[in-house]
């Protein structure tokens, strides 16, 4: 899914949310525009990040660090450049904010307006929006810890 056409030069943050079945992808730039995010299976997700790159000038790819993180992150380093700068991020707690993200973003219809939020299921994964929250919780971590992936 694009959602703004932007400058090929416009540096831009990737955000990754691995997981053993499907994958968060977003790619936001520096201005917290949101550019492209979308939901790939993890057969598909390096093939996108490639894609990706050819398509946005990625600086950083930012993914969470749970799970399967240090796996994905040595794939990942072997397949991208090293001028892509690849860092962790806490990810503690992103599924529930994505959950309540997805209803500010896609505000629920009909009947399902009536039910409180917490009680609403998105009918769809969400791992994107994960992807997207990883990529501002990078962007709003203190600068000294600029340096620490």
């Amino acid at each position: 899914m694009t959602l703004m056409e932007l400058s090929p030069s416009q540096l831009v943050i990737l955000g990754f949310d691995p997981g053993k079945d499907k994958c968060g992808v977003a790619v936001m730039g520096l201005d917290r525009r949101l550019y492209y995010h979308q939901v790939v299976l993890s057969s598909e997700a390096i093939a996108t990040i490639v894609t990706l790159r050819q398509k946005y000038s990625i600086s950083t790819l930012v993914m969470g660090d749970q799970t399967t993180a240090k796996q994905w992150k040595k794939q990942l380093q072997h397949q991208l450049p090293e001028s892509v700068n690849i860092v962790l991020v806490d990810e503690r707690y992103s599924s529930l904010e994505a959950r309540d993200r997805y209803w500010q973003m896609y505000p629920p219809k009909g009947l399902s307006k009536l039910l409180p939020q917490g009680m609403r299921q998105p009918p769809r994964p969400i791992d994107d929006i994960v992807a997207i929250l990883l990529i501002e919780r990078y962007l709003n971590r203190p600068k000294e810890n600029e340096l620490i992936s």
